[in-house]
């Protein structure tokens, strides 16, 4: 899973889903697996 600032490209591909689960925001393809990313994480 990639951490990336911005979640703009991500979003593009296929029919990708954005997920957000407390301040995290996820964006998964349910179809295509590979396509993951995630921003928002706390360290």
């Amino acid at each position: 899973m990639k951490v990336l600032s911005s979640l703009k490209s991500a979003k593009t591909r296929g029919k990708a889903k954005v997920i957000r689960r407390g301040k995290t925001v996820y964006v998964i393809d349910p179809k295509n697996p590979k396509i993951k990313a995630k921003q928002g994480t706390k360290k």
